[in-house]
C-alpha cells in the first residue's frame, strides 16, 4: 500500500456539528491565555534540562568536594536520567487520571525538596539519593507540558506552539552550563542548587496562581469513575511504556535515542575532552563551551516547529485533505541526515587531531550545528507522538522520552569508559553511526507509516480527534 492512501485510520474529519463541537474544545482559551499557559509549561520545562545542564559542568569541583573521582560523579548524571525517566512516566500517566495541574502541584514541591538536599550533600550516597528526587520532581514539565500543548493547540498550530515550548525548555542547555560553571568558579556548585530550589518554589506558587486544569472536559480517568469510588487510587507509573509497542511510536523512541546520546557524547565529558585538549580548567570557561550547542538548540526547535506545520498543512492539502500523521516527520529529514551525525563526527575528528585555538573555534561550531540538528529531529517527533496519540498524548510524549532515557542513563555511564578505550574520534565516529540509524528509522516511518500503524493498534488519534 502507498503511504499516500487513505486508510479508516486517516479519514478526514467529517463536516458539520462535530466539527464545531471539537473546534470548541481549542477555543475553551483565548490566544492571550494560551500564550500564558504556553509560558509556564515553557518554565517548567526548563526547569529538567536546567537541572542536568547546571550539574554537568561542576563534576571536577564536586569530585574534589566530597573526595571521590569524575566518573564516580558522573553516575549521578546517569542516575537523573534514569529518574527523569521514572518521574516523567509517573507524571503523564497520573496527569491523564488527575489531570496536568496535579502533576505539576506534586512534582514541584519535590524538586525544591531534593535541590535544597543535593545543595547540603556531604557524601557521595546522599548526593545520589536527593540528586534523584531532584530529577524525578522536575521531570514532568517536559512530558506532562507536550500533553497541555496538545490540550490547547489544534493540529495545524501544535507543532509551532512545540517548537515554542521546546525552544524555551532548551534555554536551559543554553544558559545552564554558563550559569553553573560561574557557580562553581566564583561561589560554589551548592549555591546553584540552592537557585534551582528557590526557583521551584517560585514556579510552584505561579502554578497554583495561574494554572487552571487544561484536560479536555470528560477527558480525565478521574471524570470517568463512580462518586463513591476512592478517588485516590495507584497507576503503574510504567503503564505508558506499553504504548511502544506500536512500531511507529518505538522507531520514533529508538531514533530519539541515537540522535540525543550524540548531545551527551559532545556535552558530558567535554570537561575531559575539549577542555582537556584545549587546556580549559575554568569551570566558567568550560560552561560557556557549552553555550554554542545551547543557543542551536533555541534556533533549532522553533525552526523545526512551524516548519513540520506547513510540512503538515502542504502535505494534507496535496491528498485532497486527507491527513497521513507521517507527513510532520519529513521536516526532521535535514538534521537527521546531515546535521546530527557529520556534526559529532567532525567535533571528534578535530579534537583528536587539530590543536590550538583553530580546533577550539571549529569545535564550539560542531556544537551549534548539533544542537540545531538535535532540535530539528526532536521536535517534530515530539509534535508527531502528540498527534497520533491525542487522547494520551503526554503518556506518549513519556513513553517517548522514558525508554529514551533509559537507554540514555545506561549509555552516559559508558561515555568516559569508551573514550578512554578508543579515543575521542572513535567514540564520536561510533556515535555518528548510530545517528545515522536513527535517520533510516525516520525514514522507514515515513514510507510505510500506515503499514506500521496497521500492524499494531494502539488507539491512533484521527483527523476528527485532533
Amino acid at each position: 500500500m502507498n503511504s499516500s492512501e487513505e486508510t479508516p485510520l486517516l479519514r478526514p474529519a467529517a463536516v458539520g456539528s462535530s466539527v464545531s463541537k471539537h473546534e470548541a474544545i481549542y477555543l475553551r482559551f483565548s490566544p492571550s491565555r494560551k500564550r500564558l499557559l504556553l509560558t509556564l509549561v515553557s518554565w517548567c520545562g526548563l526547569i529538567p534540562l536546567f537541572v542536568a545542564g547546571t550539574f554537568i559542568p561542576s563534576i571536577p569541583q564536586i569530585a574534589l568536594d566530597l573526595n571521590t573521582t569524575g566518573p564516580v560523579i558522573s553516575f549521578a548524571v546517569s542516575l537523573s536520567v534514569f529518574a527523569a525517566c521514572l518521574g516523567g512516566l509517573s507524571g503523564a500517566t497520573y496527569s491523564t487520571f488527575y489531570g496536568r495541574r496535579p502533576a505539576y502541584l506534586v512534582g514541584l514541591p519535590l524538586l525544591c525538596i531534593g535541590s535544597f538536599g543535593v545543595a547540603y550533600s556531604k557524601a557521595v550516597p546522599q548526593l545520589m539519593i536527593w540528586r534523584f528526587i531532584q530529577s524525578f520532581g522536575a521531570s514532568p514539565g517536559m512530558s506532562v507540558g507536550a500533553g497541555v500543548i496538545g490540550d490547547i493547540y489544534k493540529l495545524e498550530e501544535r507543532g509551532q506552539a512545540m517548537g515554542i515550548f521546546f525552544a524555551a525548555c532548551l534555554v536551559g542547555p543554553a544558559l545552564a552550563p554558563i550559569t553553573g560553571g560561574f557557580a562553581a568558579h566564583y561561589a560554589s556548585w551548592r549555591v546553584m542548587q540552592l537557585i534551582i530550589g528557590a526557583f521551584g518554589c517560585v514556579m510552584f506558587v505561579a502554578m497554583v496562581s495561574f494554572f487552571p486544569e487544561t484536560s479536555h472536559p470528560g477527558t480525565r480517568g478521574i471524570d470517568k469513575t463512580p462518586d463513591e469510588s476512592p478517588k485516590l487510587v495507584f497507576i503503574n507509573p510504567l503503564r505508558p511504556l506499553w504504548l511502544l509497542r506500536s512500531p511507529n511510536l518505538l522507531a520514533v523512541s529508538l531514533s530519539g535515542f541515537a540522535v540525543l546520546l550524540t548531545d551527551y557524547v559532545l556535552l558530558v565529558p567535554l570537561a575531559y575532552t575539549i577542555g582537556g585538549r584545549y587546556n580549559i580548567t575554568n569551570p566558567a570557561l568550560i560552561g560557556a563551551c557549552f553555550l554554542p550547542c545551547g543557543v542551536g538548540n533555541m534556533i533549532g526547535a522553533p525552526l523545526a516547529g512551524r516548519i513540520s506545520d506547513k510540512v503538515v498543512v502542504r502535505w494534507r492539502d496535496r491528498r485532497g485533505g486527507v491527513w497521513y500523521p507521517e507527513d510532520r516527520l519529513r521536516a526532521t529529514m535535514f538534521g537527521g541526515l546531515f546535521l546530527v551525525p557529520l556534526s559529532v563526527l567532525c567535533s571528534g575528528l578535530l579534537t583528536e587531531f587539530v590543536p590550538g585555538r583553530i580546533g577550539l573555534i571549529l569545535n564550539l561550531v560542531c556544537l551549534f550545528f548539533n544542537g540545531v540538528g538535535v532540535d530539528i529531529v526532536l521536535s517534530p517527533s515530539a509534535a508527531y507522538a502528540v498527534d497520533v496519540m491525542h487522547d494520551r498524548s503526554a503518556e506518549a510524549m513519556a513513553a517517548n522520552s522514558g525508554l529514551r532515557s533509559l537507554m540514555l542513563s545506561i549509555a552516559i555511564a559508558g561515555i568516559l569508559p569508551l573514550i578512554d578505550t578508543i579515543g575521542v574520534a572513535g567514540a564520536n565516529a561510533l556515535t555518528a553511526f548510530l545517528a545515522w540509524v536513527g535517520y533510516f528509522l525516520l525514514w522507514f516511518t515515513i514510507r510505510y507509516g500506515t503499514q506500521m500503524r496497521a500492524w499494531v493498534d494502539v488507539g491512533y488519534s484521527t483527523a476528527k480527534s485532533n
